[in-house]
């Protein structure tokens, strides 16, 4: 049988997956003859635990997602340190950025995103470049840049009070730096918290060394000083920070005459408007996905996998339900589904306890008894239970607010998992590689006795890393009971 000739452009969280499920369903090579071109040069890493590298709880080799052998062992034609420049589509062939060419018979798109830079005076030279003493926190690269800048005890300014810039600020403030996030939105995280939430954590996240400007925009930066906004006032940072946002590379795409919007448009089979050219992560643009976050896109690369082997030329990918999670220690916060949705809704019932002073707060949306979304902060136990929920579409107790609050309800409530032994066994565990609590433990009784034992056979753990806790609670019940 002829191999087809499949060229992945990218070699980051979304490129790396699919290069491996491709693999693991076509071991041999035999039906795959598998391109990847990566524009860094080191082995693809976890984008999603920078976070932890910035705050020194994980050293830069530990997020690696491959070693250096790994390509040569799974027959892999890998290309570091290259991009491409052209794609001749009447021709099916790339051209890369060190002269050669690659042809192919499909194409799959996983040139992720790219950060955007606010128009904010003096942060960039005319040719694009950024000025000395600003970062932006995309990369590996990145994080050696900020470390290297950012001396013990200096002001630092962080642009943007969203996900990633969060978890940078608390990650330098727990290195010891005068941290000062500013965010032109009047709360922070506003893609996934209601004003109260993001009142609350920044609350939480002052008690933890962080200042914040928010309602305002960084109007100019001055080199050595810091940042004037936009209503007169003044950041002093010897380091800016830029974590405000990312737009999907699409400029590839849009030379090759592809169908572009915010992304790549793709339908239920990955194809782009050409049916030969895919496309998956952040670069892409489905009706069902929420950018920037890593389940997506492993999702994506499953589905994918499965159509260019031909392994189940019948999946389709319909979209990502993303439950998500700040990673910044000290701080616990869960938000997923319709969670900003309001009372007067048809249909929507809107159950909240705030308790800023003790950095809890908890929301959750209802709609025909059954959970349609939540905010969850500081309130680890009850997130468990609520996710659960949410991930069963199980009908919800009368009381709802004792659930939020992790009390049992009168008439038979669905109690707060309090150990992994409470928790069924397709309650999902790590949502970033859908490992269920029954994956967890056939992999335990198949030989997986320890955590990094767990991870290898079942991937939990690797994603976004908030689900450590879990893994790690049910392999000490295993221990006990198994």
């Amino acid at each position: 049988m002829t191999s087809r000739k499949v060229v992945v452009l990218g070699y980051g969280m979304a490129g790396s997956r699919l290069a491996e499920e491709i693999r693991r369903r076509d071991p041999g090579a035999r039906t795959v003859e598998l391109t990847v071109i990566g524009a860094e040069r080191e082995a693809a890493y976890n984008r999603v635990l920078l976070s932890s590298v910035l705050a020194g709880t994980m050293k830069p080799e530990s997020v690696r997602l491959h070693d250096e052998d790994w390509a040569g062992r799974h027959e892999v034609d890998l290309r570091t340190g290259v991009t491409a420049v052209r794609i001749d589509r009447s021709r099916r062939v790339v051209q890369l950025s060190d002269g050669a060419t690659v042809e192919y018979d499909a194409l799959v798109l996983a040139a992720g995103a790219d950060p955007w830079i606010p128009p904010t005076e003096g942060l960039r030279f005319d040719d694009g470049s950024l000025a000395p003493g600003v970062v932006t926190f995309r990369t590996l690269e990145d994080c050696d840049r900020i470390l290297s800048a950012a001396r013990v005890g200096a002001p630092v300014a962080v642009l943007g009070g969203g996900l990633l810039g969060l978890e940078a600020a608390r990650g330098l403030a727990g290195r010891g730096n005068l941290v000062t996030v500013v965010h032109p939105p009047d709360h922070l995280m506003e893609r996934q918290l209601d004003a109260e939430g993001g009142r609350v954590l920044a609350r939480t996240l002052g008690e933890l060394g962080i200042d914040f400007r928010l309602g305002t925009t960084a109007a100019r930066y001055l080199p050595g000083d810091g940042l004037k906004l936009a209503d007169d006032s003044h950041v002093q940072a010897d380091l800016v920070v830029v974590s405000a946002g990312v737009r999907a590379s699409t400029a590839l795409a849009v030379h090759a005459g592809l169908a572009v919007d915010r992304g790549v448009l793709v339908d239920d089979a990955l194809r782009t408007s050409d049916g030969r050219v895919h496309a998956i992560g952040d670069c892409a643009q489905h009706p069902g996905t929420v950018s920037g976050l890593v389940q997506p896109a492993w999702e994506q690369a499953e589905v994918l996998a499965d159509l260019l082997t031909g392994t189940d030329t019948s999946v389709r990918y319909r979209g990502t339900t993303v439950l998500t999670r700040l990673k910044a220690r000290g701080v616990d916060l869960a938000a997923f589904g319709d969670a900003q949705a309001c009372q007067d809704e048809a249909g929507t019932e809107v159950v909240s306890v705030s308790d800023a002073g003790r950095g809890r707060y908890g929301r959750i949306v209802v709609r025909e008894n059954k959970i349609a979304g939540a905010i969850l902060l500081g309130a680890p136990e009850v997130a468990a239970t609520v996710t659960q929920l949410y991930d069963r579409s199980t009908p919800l107790p009368d009381d709802r607010l004792g659930l939020l609050m992790g009390r049992g309800a009168p008439g038979g409530s669905a109690p707060v998992a309090a150990s992994p032994a409470d928790l069924p066994a397709s309650a999902v565990v790590c949502r970033c590689n859908t490992v269920s609590k029954g994956k967890l433990v056939e992999a335990w009784r198949s030989g997986a006795t320890t955590v990094p034992g767990l991870a290898r056979a079942t991937r939990a753990t690797t994603g976004c890393g908030s689900c450590t806790d879990a893994v790690c609670g049910i392999a000490d019940w295993l221990t006990t009971t198994a």
